[in-house]
């Protein structure tokens, strides 16, 4: 066993062979190699002479604990350990509880179960549950088998996430806690995410040859691209659970609204007022702009502009040629934090009654939201198909707060913080209203204004060319 340990596994999977502490626990993205390095860790324990315990593993299905065993058979083959594959051995003829055995010449047996609880009853060493989180009944396992370490024995909890609402999310939960604060955690934590793993060489092993970063980038995309929803990307992947129970609107709803001529300039109807909705950012998250256009009872969007780092006079134009180009009746701006500034700016450009400035507090999030799902369900608005949009407007969830009320709300991640889904709510909610300018009111008459109808059409092609605007939208 002299053989380094990088020829047989990455940074991340050394730094988890040299943890020794007693409990260890690991968020992972799938298949970066957990299994793997753990069936090598527990043939060491095994192959022990001083050691006094037996391996008691399991997994959430048959087929991962004969990967397991398969690795462990591997691993004694290598270093030319001792052990005998028994194949499958009966651990209780009463309940019909079988295990997947390799015996050591120490006499120490490595036992992969299956994730019947009954099976860790009466039992005593180490504990390995590899991916916790897909276990049928993770509380009754989990009273079942934390007796097993019980003399001072080691344990092990690897998983992906599978949502929130379960004992392995409360556990990581737990730990992070204590670091937060400073505290020495119960559960010494790892956290693996894909990127992790191929900054570590992953993507290299697996093509089999040195990458250079903008190759890692790329594999990184493709799989990414592959997932096809970011909950996906995000949970199995990316070490964030995502409560799909908790999503505002369903993948069904959002895809049910999609169309290939939404967000497409060139299908912009002649009769059919438009509405801008603007969710304001500057650095940290995405500002996006918005335009639906009424089209009897349907809101079609007709351009999504998305900025990011972009200067608030360059986001200002942007929002002007909106207003001219669609001729927009109405605006509703987010004027929370920075975006105070904007409304005011943009009422002395517009007007007042023409630009509403809108708080996002919990009460006005939930009428928007609740406005904007009923618009869902009713299939009365289309959106573009896209991914970053259809990912937005799944990300935002319904949570209750201690006192009671709703609040709605979705994580940051690297795609933003649902920005385009709170501009679409923005637009919907300036579409809510017929009402006219007042009299008096300082909205400047802009060349749209006054052209005839029949040739607004025209004069709007013709503004932006022969280019169709995307909803990825172009700033």
């Amino acid at each position: 066993m002299s053989a380094s340990l990088s020829t047989y596994f990455m940074p991340y999977q050394i730094a988890w062979l040299r943890d020794q502490s007693r409990l260890k626990i690991v968020e992972k993205s799938r298949r970066v190699g957990f299994t793997y390095v753990q069936s090598y860790e527990d043939m060491l324990d095994a192959a022990r002479a001083d050691n006094p315990l037996d391996v008691w593993f399991s997994s959430a299905d048959e087929s991962a604990a004969k990967e397991y065993i398969r690795y462990v058979a591997q691993w004694a083959r290598i270093f030319k350990i001792a052990a005998t594959d028994l194949g499958e051995t009966v651990i209780s003829r009463d309940d019909d509880i079988k295990a997947l055995t390799v015996e050591f010449a120490t006499g120490r047996r490595i036992n992969a179960l299956t994730s019947n609880p009954k099976a860790f009853r009466s039992k005593g060493g180490k504990l390995v549950l590899d991916e916790f989180a897909f276990h049928a009944d993770q509380e009754a396992m989990w009273k079942a088998a934390r007796p097993i370490i019980t003399w001072g024995f080691p344990a092990r909890i690897l998983s992906t996430y599978n949502g929130k609402g379960n004992r392995y999310y409360r556990m990581v939960s737990e730990a992070k806690k204590a670091i937060a604060e400073g505290r020495k955690p119960l559960w010494n934590l790892h956290t693996v995410t894909i990127v992790d793993a191929v900054n570590d060489g992953l993507a290299d092993r697996i093509l089999g040859r040195k990458l250079t970063d903008a190759e890692r980038q790329a594999w990184i995309d493709a799989e990414r691209e592959s997932c096809g929803d970011e909950d996906t990307w995000q949970q199995e992947y990316m070490c964030n659970p995502v409560d799909e129970a908790s999503a505002w609107l369903s993948w069904e709803q959002i895809t049910a609204c999609e169309s290939a001529e939404a967000g497409n300039i060139a299908h912009l109807e002649k009769v059919g007022e438009c509405y801008v909705g603007w969710d304001v950012a500057r650095t940290q998250d995405k500002s996006v702009i918005w335009v639906v256009q009424r089209v009897g009872d349907v809101f079609w969007t007709r351009s999504v502009h998305t900025m990011k780092r972009t200067t608030f006079a360059e986001q200002l134009d942007v929002f002007d040629r909106c207003m001219r180009l669609f001729s927009a009746r109405r605006a509703c701006i987010d004027k929370t934090g920075l975006g105070m500034p904007i409304v005011e700016e943009a009422q002395r450009r517009w007007g007042e009654y023409r630009v509403e400035g809108v708080t996002f507090s919990g009460e006005v999030k939930q009428h928007l939201a609740t406005t904007g799902k009923q618009l869902f369900e009713d299939k009365r608005v289309r959106i573009p198909v896209s991914r970053d949009i259809r990912d937005s407007h799944h990300a935002v969830r319904k949570m209750t707060t201690a006192a009671g009320n709703a609040r709605f709300d979705a994580d940051r991640n690297e795609s933003g913080h649902a920005d385009e889904f709170w501009a679409h709510m923005l637009a919907l909610h300036a579409g809510e209203t017929n009402a006219q300018p007042a009299a008096g009111a300082t909205v400047e008459a802009t060349e749209a204004d006054r052209l005839p109808e029949g040739m607004l059409g025209r004069r709007r092609a013709s503004m932006f060319g022969s280019r169709t605007e995307r909803a990825t939208g172009d700033s």
